[in-house]
This record gives structure tokens, sequence and C-alpha cells, in this order.
């Protein structure tokens, strides 16, 4: 519980009479304890409350005393309280006995909590009930805590009825209890604050060499000082039925106004995932204040995204130093990027001393960054052993690269069945490279189900293959959405391969609009694919788009494709521009493009440079297609003959 709940209540004496505060002043006081020596059980009774409210237990006792001798309810349950704050419990539960039979709600609450604390629920659920139901909030409250902790449905009823009369944990418990049935119901993991963040501006470590399945892939898209958060927040209250969060957020909003430091952290939450950040960050604010290491952390993250990393350092550290490992991470992965290395490391240690497993795989991160990886080995293998997947997923690519694939496969399978989208995609490579297709196809189609960008592509080239169009085009959309080019650039190849020939340009008709596959092209083409880039070329040139299409060769052919330099020549032979076109058909040619060494041929035996002609046709025989060859044959022997005649 975040607020302390008193054993019992001290009672005015008479019904409907505000309560005796130490504001009272000396006049009204000697006036009671006038009346009070002369007998008068009322002012006994009030007298008695004001001086045990005052702490005057010694002076109290005789007034209570003599007012509970007289029947007076509210002395009694006072009494009761005074001699609970001597330590005579056993004694004070009599008093409290003789008032709650009289009707008093406040010593039924009092002997409710007695009975619970001597582990007596039966009788202590009967004297908190016979509370509540007299409109006690304290007895309302702890009925609703004895009723939660046997897991009992009616708990919320309760907490409720506390809430309404302003009892502000009552409100904060009911709050959550709302707030986990939204997010249980949306199928969202139940969170205890914010959602833990991931620190920005931190390395990232590359550990492929390719995206083809069937080379030594292992791709860890995890591996980057992800310090925090784990998991998307739930959507928001239109999306929960029964508007569960919007009501959680209202009994937030009143538990924070009255100044729990919980509920303001809870209310900031849901506050920046709605996008209303300048609240959001009052109530942090507020919640930090009062001490909460999770709102500073969370505020500190909110200073940082609108730019002000120094203040969000201050509030990361004055959460840290509170014991809050999220901070310390966001202070670590703060310090990595600035290059202070030892600094980060003492933070990240500060983070796994704090118990959190982030520090640990943070660790890993930054010792693979030095390449001290047995230093990462060790700090990995820690956090694995300790539930942490992406480590378990990080250990593993280790082991692998070191050449013991046995060593990974269990770790990798470990770190998958935790959920690690990145392990269960190295699985099916390691099984692909095993020609265990089946089985590799399992685990690409399970991280794609889990929007991994790769393993969509994956499934949808092995559906390809397989003669699955449909489904293909639908991993491929998955992948291609998700910035793969090569994704891209494959489903585009679907679609054009179901578009009709285009006919011959009409006479002044309108140019026709780019097609999807076209735009898919580009897309690719953007993203640096060199075939998509020819493609697009093309596309561009049979819409008689001259310069688009010299544009798209050119970005190819400067990027290595042969197709590309091939064509960006074709394209300037037909502008006049020989010279350049040669230089493009050479670069192809030497990649191997038997095309392009024809040309070069024909180019040379149009110049009269015979013996330059033959050496490009023997080049062009050599590189191929046969009808190349076959035309180039016979341009060598026409040269030849040349030659000799």
């Amino acid at each position: 519980m975040d607020t302390a709940e008193p054993v019992a209540a001290v009672e005015e004496a008479v019904p409907g009479v505000e309560a005796v505060e130490y504001t009272d002043t000396a006049e009204t006081e000697a006036r009671h304890r006038r009346a009070a020596e002369s007998g008068d059980t009322a002012s006994m009774s009030v007298l008695g409350a004001l001086l045990l409210r005052r702490g005057d237990l010694d002076g109290a006792e005789p007034y209570l005393r003599g007012a509970t001798a007289e029947g007076d309810r509210a002395a009694a349950n006072n009494l009761g309280v005074l001699l609970h704050q001597r330590g005579y419990a056993d004694e004070a539960a009599g008093w409290w006995r003789i008032a709650a039979v009289a009707g008093s709600a406040a010593a039924a609450h009092a002997l409710g909590r007695h009975h619970r604390e001597r582990g007596d629920e039966p009788a202590a659920e009967y004297w908190l009930r016979q509370s509540a139901e007299q409109g006690h909030a304290l007895g309302a409250y702890a009925l609703a805590d004895l009723l939660e902790h046997r897991s009992d449905v009616g708990a919320e009823r309760w907490l409720r009825v506390a809430a309404e009369q302003g009892h502000r944990e009552a409100a904060y418990r009911l709050a959550r209890a709302l707030d986990k049935r939204a997010a249980e119901s949306a199928g969202h993991p139940v969170t205890d604050g914010p959602a833990r963040r991931r620190p920005r501006d931190a390395s990232a470590y590359a550990t492929g060499t390719g995206r083809s399945a069937r080379e030594a892939l292992v791709y860890e898209t995890g591996a980057r000082l992800r310090a925090a958060r784990e998991g998307d927040p739930a959507p928001e209250g239109a999306a929960e039925p029964g508007g569960a969060l919007a009501e959680a957020e209202q009994w937030y909003r009143q538990a924070a106004a009255r100044g729990h430091r919980r509920a303001a952290l809870h209310l900031g939450a849901i506050l920046e995932r709605r996008g209303e950040l300048k609240e959001a960050g009052r109530w942090y604010l507020n919640s930090a204040k009062d001490g909460e290491p999770k709102a500073a952390c969370a505020l500190g993250f909110l200073l940082r995204d609108a730019g002000d990393e120094e203040s969000a350092a201050v509030w990361w550290l004055r959460a840290a130093q509170d014991g809050d490992g999220n901070a310390a991470n966001a202070l670590g992965a703060l310090h990595a990027a600035r290059g202070e290395q030892q600094t980060a490391e003492r933070w990240y240690r500060a983070a796994m001393d704090a118990g959190d497993v982030n520090g640990a795989y943070n660790l890993g991160l930054l010792c693979a960054a030095q390449e001290r990886i047995p230093q990462a080995e060790q700090w990995y293998r820690r956090a694995a052993y300790a539930g942490h997947r992406e480590a378990a997923n990080a250990l593993a690519v280790l082991l692998l690269q070191a050449g013991d694939s046995n060593g990974a496969e269990p770790w990798f399978s470990k770190a998958a069945e935790a959920g690690s989208v990145d392990a269960a995609f190295n699985l099916g490579i390691i099984h692909a490279g095993r020609d265990d297709d089946r089985a590799a196809l399992t685990w690409y189609e399970r991280a794609a189900a889990a929007g991994h960008t790769e393993a969509a592509l994956q499934v949808g080239m092995a559906c390809l293959r397989d003669g699955d169009e449909q489904t293909a085009e639908r991993h491929l959309r998955c992948a291609a959405g998700g910035g793969s080019a090569e994704a891209a650039y494959r489903l585009a190849t679907v679609l054009d391969a179901r578009r009709p020939e285009p006919g011959p340009p009409a006479l002044g008709a309108p140019r026709a609009e780019k097609t999807e596959c076209e735009e898919w092209y580009e897309r690719a083409a953007e993203q640096g694919h060199r075939r998509a880039q020819v493609r697009v070329g093309m596309l561009a040139a049979a819409r008689g788009d001259v310069a688009d299409a010299a544009h798209w060769y050119r970005e190819a052919a400067e990027a290595g494709s042969r197709n590309g330099a091939f064509n960006l020549g074709l394209l300037l032979a037909r502008e006049g521009n020989e010279r350049e076109a040669a230089l493009w058909w050479t670069r192809a040619a030497h990649a191997g493009h038997g095309r392009a060494a024809l040309r070069l041929g024909l180019l040379a035996a149009r110049r009269g440079e015979l013996t330059e002609g033959r050496r490009w046709c023997a080049r062009a025989v050599e590189l191929g297609p046969e009808e190349v060859a076959e035309r180039a044959a016979r341009l060598s022997e026409a040269l030849h003959q040349e030659l000799t005649a």
C-alpha cells in the first residue's frame, strides 16, 4: 500500500458534530473541561477525544473511561484507540467490541483489523462488513483488502464504496483493477507504471553478412541498447470493452489529486500514451517530487524526447539514485552515446545491482562494441540465465560466430520460446543452412507472424517457390511495408507478371499513370536495389521518359549493376554519345555482360579496329547467351576474313 491506514479512527462523541481538531481554542477546551468535571458525559467524551488527538494519552484516559462508564459509544471506541496506542491490543479490542455492538462503524473497523492481524479472517470479515455497510470508508477499504487477498470478486464493490467517499488508496487500487482488466481484455501485458523506454542514440552491432537464408546469416535486429521498453502500451479507452480504461483514468485522477504519487504516475502514463504530453509531464513531476522513482524516470524520457537531454539526465540521476534500474540504464545509454564508456559501464552495473536484468544485457552490448568478446559473452550469459530473451539471442549469435552451432541452437530456442522474434528468425536460418527447409519455414513463419520483416521475405520467397502466389504476395507485402527493398522488388515482379502487355502508344494519348508494380519497383530502387533500379529505368524508357530512364540506369550502373551499365550505354548511343556508351559497355562487359561485349565488338568493327573487335567478339562468345555467342562468332569470322583478305 502507498498510504498507511490507522488501526482505528478517533470518533467524535456526538454524531453529526465535526471532529475536534488541534485548532480548537483554549476557551472551548476549558468549557468542556468544566462541564466534564461537573459530570457531563458528552463533554468528557469530547475532551477525551481532543486530548487523544493531541497525543496526551494520560490526560485523555480518565475522561474516556468516565464517558465509557456512562455508555458513550464514541468514548468506548476512543478508549480502545488509546489502549491500542499504549500496546494493550486485547483490552482495546474489548472496548471496540462494546462500541461496535452499540453501532460504532469506526470501532467495527478497528475490531475487524484487530482480528485480521491475528489471522482470524472470518471474524475480521464480519466486523469489517458491519463497518462498511454503515458507510465507513476505512471499513469498506479494509474489507476490500481482505476480499482481494482471497481473490474474491466482491472486493471491487467495496473499493468503489471507499473511493466514492474520498479514500485515495481505494481510488488508486480500484483504478489499478480496472486498468489491468482493460489491458488483459485487449491482450496487452499488464505494466506497473509507464512502459519501459528504450534509450536513444544507442550503438547497434551488426551480426549479419547478407540477406540470403542460404548464407551464414545471423540477423540480430535486437542488438541495440534496449535498456528499457519491451512491448507496446495498450490502446486507449475506446478500444477497451466497457470503457474500463476511461474509468480507471477517472479514479487515478481522483487519487492523484489527493496526493497519491503512484496514482499520479499511472495517470501520467495514460496521458502520455494518448499523446497529452504536457499534462502527463505535470503529473509525472508531481509524483517525482513526492519521491516516486518511476515517475522521475518517465519524466526524464519525456524531457529527452522534447530535446532537453540535460534536464532528462537530472531526473534519471534522481531516479537511479533511488534504485530505479530503468533510469540507470538510460544514463548508461546516454554516456555510451557520448563515448564515455567507463561511466556508461558504471551505470549499467548500477542497473544490474538494482535488479534490472537489462543492465547485464547492456553491459554485454557495450563489451561487444569494444570487441571484448569474452566479457560480452559473460554478461549475455548472466542476463540470459536470468530470463532475458534478447540476451539469450545475442549469446547464441556469439556462439555461432565462434563456430559453436550446437551451443548456439539451445539459446536461440530458449529466446524464441520466450518471444524473441530475432531468435525465431535465426533458428530459421540455422535450419535452412542444414537444408531442413520445412523446419526453417516453421520458424520463419513464426517470426513473420510477429512482424519480422526479413522472416516475412523468406516466407514469401518459399511460397513463390511452391507456386502459392497468393500467400507469397501477402507475406511480401508485409515485408515490403516493413522496409525490405528485396521484398518490394519481388512483390513488384509478382504484380508485373500479371500485367497485360502494353499496346503501342497512341499519338496524342496522355501518359499512363504509374501502376502499383512500378511504385513498388520505385520503392525498392530508392532503397538502392539495383535490379529494381534497372527495371524502373526500363519502364520509364517504355513510357518515353528518357531522362528518368537514364537516371535509374546510371544509379544502378554506378552501384555495380552490369545490366544498368549496358542499358545506360544503349540510351547514350541512341543519343549519339558513343564515347560514353562505350565506357559503360566496357564496364558491363568486364562484369560478364555478353551483349555489352558484342556491342563493343560492333563498335570497334565500325571504327575499323578489327583486332579489337575480334577480341570483344571472343569475350561475347565466352559470356553468351547462345544467341549472342552465335552473332559474335559470325562477326568474328567476318572480321578475320577482312584481316586476312
